[in-house]
């Protein structure tokens, strides 16, 4: 069983770990990107289609833009 020193101290690390930020950060923009596409269909297309699409159509032009100093970039393209 997990103690509260033991889930304070992965809180800590999860607060300092710039790969968990980028992991939760991408996250946030494909769940933006599944309400537009949502949107845009009239229905849920689910977080395993959106995750797809997102990856094909727009990660490498976020993490280009994230590397380049900007923080955030339009997900979807009308």
């Amino acid at each position: 069983m997990v103690d509260e020193k033991d889930r304070d101290q992965a809180r800590v690390f999860a607060d300092r770990s710039s790969l968990y930020r980028e992991f939760l950060q991408e996250r946030e923009e494909i769940l933006k990107h599944k309400w537009l596409e949502s949107e845009k269909a009239g229905r849920d297309i689910g977080f395993e289609r959106a995750l797809l699409d997102w990856i094909r159509n727009h990660r490498d032009r976020w993490k280009a833009s994230r590397r380049a100093g900007q923080t955030e970039v339009p997900t979807s393209q009308s």
